[in-house]
């Protein structure tokens, strides 16, 4: 939790100004008086530091930052995201799943891919991995499989995980095209 003013309560601090300058070891009661002048507040920013580091700046807008940084790291997290079939799934249900899967890739997002077996479909496990193979081999050229079909329970499930387009490949295929 970040201090603020007047919950600073060591003797000293290693206070920076609002314009990021160093103005050094101050007493705390000088600093809180700074701030005040100022109009601003005396936030700390490094409570480990011997002093600790504190620094005059208006606290909403350090809060509003920081909320914002971190909502920013939220966004770029990748999430898996599922697709279920079943094994006797339609061909424009199955077009319909693959589109949204590959939608799924370009995001960056990994895709679980699951296949419920109902009733007797249980006795022809075999159809459920022709469609499992059948989405690997229509993916291949985005997306790689992390974790091969398997048997949990009832369910079958991979995982595939998007090829990063770095290039590389492609940056030697110019190279030779251009010798």
């Amino acid at each position: 939790m970040t201090r603020v003013n007047h919950k600073i309560r060591v003797p000293e601090v290693r206070l920076v100004d609002f314009d990021g300058s160093q103005v050094g070891v101050v007493p705390t009661s000088e600093a809180l008086a700074l701030a005040r002048k100022r109009e601003l507040d005396l936030v700390e920013v490094a409570s480990t530091a011997r002093p600790p580091v504190c620094r005059v700046m208006d606290y909403g807008k350090y809060k509003y930052e920081l909320g914002k940084k971190e909502k920013g790291k939220k966004s770029g997290q990748t999430r898996v995201k599922e697709i279920k079939f079943h094994a006797n799934v339609g061909e424009h249900d199955y077009q319909t799943k693959l589109r949204r899967g590959t939608d799924f890739l370009e995001q960056g997002h990994r895709v679980k891919c699951s296949l419920y077996f109902r009733g007797r479909e249980n006795d022809h496990r075999e159809f459920g991995f022709d469609v499992m193979n059948r989405v690997i081999e229509d993916l291949k050229d985005q997306a790689t499989a992390e974790q091969l079909p398997r048997m949990i329970g009832r369910n079958l499930v991979m995982l595939l995980s998007p090829i990063k387009s770095g290039g590389g490949a492609g940056r030697k295929k110019e190279e030779k095209a251009g010798e």
